[in-house]
């Protein structure tokens, strides 16, 4: 499977120490430069980075100067369109984003996307986390994920908590 990721997913579960989630679900995950550099911020925060870029399992790779990408750009946040560009000029399987008008235009364009909560379903489902809640949890309060209580709910009961 080739999965592309944007910044928050990555960024989030780095904050509460999960982040081998991403290889252990999919392997390989690939992000676009644009993403590596919002990843850099992370850095500032006092956040190790050295568990994201000297990953064997995480690929920067640029996207293709295109008139797609210029369009995205002028349409959402830089991250969020290196990373569906990358995913259509690379036939991603997957993309892994969670901003609502990223999502969006990612289905527009046809992508098939997750966010970081249907990660952690299927982290959940694969037996990679034994529990969704202290996750969810570690999210609000430690990376401050901005989730709605209901949604909460919502993936607690899908995962069967």
């Amino acid at each position: 499977m080739v999965i592309v990721s944007d910044t928050s997913p990555i960024s989030s579960l780095l904050k509460i120490g999960r982040l081998q989630i991403l290889p252990a679900i999919y392997g390989q995950v690939i992000i676009p430069k644009q993403v590596a550099d919002e990843l850099q911020v992370l850095q500032k925060q006092g956040y190790d980075l050295v568990p994201v870029f000297e990953a064997d399992w995480l690929v920067v790779q640029t996207p293709s100067p295109a008139p797609l990408l210029d369009k995205l750009r002028q349409e959402i946040d830089p991250g969020e369109a290196e990373a569906i560009a990358l995913a259509i000029e690379i036939g991603a399987d997957l993309l892994i984003i969670d901003e609502k008008s990223g999502r969006a235009i990612a289905l527009r364009e046809g992508i098939a996307i997750t966010g970081l909560l249907g990660v952690l379903l299927e982290a959940k489902r694969c037996g990679h986390i034994p529990a969704i809640k202290p996750v969810l949890d570690d999210l609000v309060h430690l990376a401050r994920f901005r989730i709605k209580p209901s949604l909460i709910q919502e993936i607690i009961s899908l995962a069967g908590e």
